[in-house]
């Protein structure tokens, strides 16, 4: 879980940003979308290929 201890004499704003880099780098918004909505086996697969596929062509 992250956790960000306002310093002192920091802004509020520093310390927002700290907390969003830890939440970003951690992937705790990712794993939330993620199970926002059940998605079918097959669909999961179909979803992961594609984007296999267009990573490649990069």
């Amino acid at each position: 879980m992250p956790r960000v201890v306002v310093k002192e004499n920091e802004d509020l704003d520093s310390a927002m940003r700290r907390f969003k880099r830890q939440v970003n780098s951690s992937g705790i918004l990712a794993k939330v979308r993620s199970k926002e909505y059940y998605v079918k086996p097959g669909v999961r697969r179909r979803l992961k290929s594609e984007a296999a596929r267009k990573k490649k062509r990069r």
